[in-house]
């Protein structure tokens, strides 16, 4: 069987930095993936790393885009101020525009299509609310990587549903967090997981729309990757899977705490990539077995 390491992207809005730093650590150990799966702002991560080089100048550039989201303010904070303006169908398209532009100037050309991408293979996540499915950009090498990755950042409601061909396609989230299965669909042999999931954000205490929406996600993705990490234990599939989480909770919109995130998730991969050497198979071990 040949060998295909796959890096699995979580979805998590602004925690999505965390995985900046955990790529970093991981591309500095020269543990470098054949295959890219990512949900949200892991497909985003996914496809701007991969556009740019899976090496360490790819990584100063997601930097980069990072410090520039950080600065436009993509995710508003105002969550049922942008719900109530949803509803009737104002400000979402705007918002959808300048993510559009913002993808745009870090590389996702329109004309950009997965058959371009060299070095890596690129999968990206979405769900189709038309036919209650999961869709799973990059198997098509003429598939544009600009739309599966406006499709998989759809967040109503910030971001508008994408619609294309009879298909309502919206965030990755809603049908796979960490998106696991995709990557045992595109032939991953092992895989490296990176989890922005932090149960710290969903107090039961906590009132009001904006917490009760984050519970739901909360329960939701929680389940997804219990039914996915068994899914990949069935097939003997080994996963690594690497838990992001800054030292206090981070919103999904809250890009204040970019460059934290990347330094305290290259903290926790790099402590995690120290335990996997710990607990290799001695050499003279693996030499009696030979």
């Amino acid at each position: 069987m040949i060998r295909k390491l796959a890096f699995v992207l979580c979805g998590g809005g602004a925690r999505g930095a965390l995985q900046v730093g955990a790529l970093r650590a991981l591309l500095e150990k020269n543990i470098c993936p054949d295959l890219l799966v990512g949900t949200s702002v892991g497909a985003v991560n996914a496809a701007f790393l991969a556009v740019n080089g899976v090496n360490l100048t790819g990584i100063e550039n997601l930097v980069n885009a990072w410090h520039d989201a950080l600065l436009t303010n993509l995710l508003p904070p105002n969550l049922l101020w942008l719900t109530i303006r949803a509803v009737f169908n104002r400000q979402t398209v705007y918002y959808s525009h300048r993510m559009r532009g913002f993808y745009q100037a870090h590389g996702l050309a329109p004309s950009l299509r997965f058959g371009d991408i060299e070095g890596v293979k690129l999968y990206i996540v979405a769900a189709d609310l038309n036919q209650a499915s999961t869709v799973v950009f990059g198997f098509d090498p003429q598939g544009s990587v600009l739309d599966a990755v406006l499709a998989s950042s759809a967040l109503p409601p910030w971001i508008s549903p994408l619609a294309k061909d009879g298909h309502l396609l919206i965030d990755g989230g809603a049908v796979s967090t960490l998106p696991i299965e995709p990557s045992l669909q595109a032939g991953a042999t092992e895989i490296i997981a990176l989890d922005l999931v932090d149960p710290r954000n969903y107090s039961p205490d906590t009132q009001g729309f904006g917490p009760f929406i984050s519970k739901m996600i909360n329960t939701v993705a929680r389940r997804q990757t219990e039914l996915e990490l068994k899914l990949a234990i069935s097939r003997d599939v080994p996963v690594r899977r690497i838990l992001l989480r800054g030292v206090q909770p981070v919103e999904l919109w809250d890009f204040g705490h970019t460059d934290e995130l990347i330094e305290r998730g290259y903290e926790i991969t790099r402590q995690d990539i120290d335990c996997w050497e710990a607990v290799k198979e001695p050499r003279w071990l693996s030499w009696l077995k030979a």
